[in-house]
């Protein structure tokens, strides 16, 4: 069977509706398959699957508006986006958040900010920046 991704990635989440749709209104995915339990979605080269947190830890889980983030741990997804401006917007109207203009660095030919998602998994955005340093 062939796949159009060559990488990806799996987040567990409380609400795999509004992670799905956070990450398909930030990072341009598009969602493939959903089912109650877990939620596809891809890109050209990236497939993102979000799988339901188990009911009994849910439960456990508080999640906040804004979100609370979860700085400790070793993952951040990163995604490449047309525009950082357009991402943090993206983001605010579906529950999570970037960090303003004043927190973006150049890194290796693109202009980066870090953010979280609606449940505070920490994610970055990258935008292509011709004046930035390698």
């Amino acid at each position: 069977m062939s796949h159009p991704f060559t990488a990806g990635a799996i987040v567990y989440a409380k609400d795999i509706g509004r992670l799905a749709r956070f990450y398909a209104d930030v990072a341009h995915l598009e969602i493939v398959h959903a089912v109650a339990d877990h939620v596809v979605l891809e890109s050209e080269t990236w497939e993102l699957v979000v799988v339901a947190i188990p009911a009994a830890a849910a439960a456990r889980i508080v999640v906040t508006a804004p979100p609370t983030r979860r700085v400790n741990t070793a993952f951040k997804l990163s995604f490449l986006v047309d525009s950082l401006a357009a991402a943090r917007a993206a983001a605010l109207a579906a529950g999570g958040e970037l960090d303003p203009p004043a927190k973006e660095w150049d890194f290796q030919g693109l202009r980066v900010c870090d953010g979280c998602d609606p449940e505070g998994n920490m994610i970055q955005a990258r935008e292509e920046a011709p004046g930035a340093a390698p």
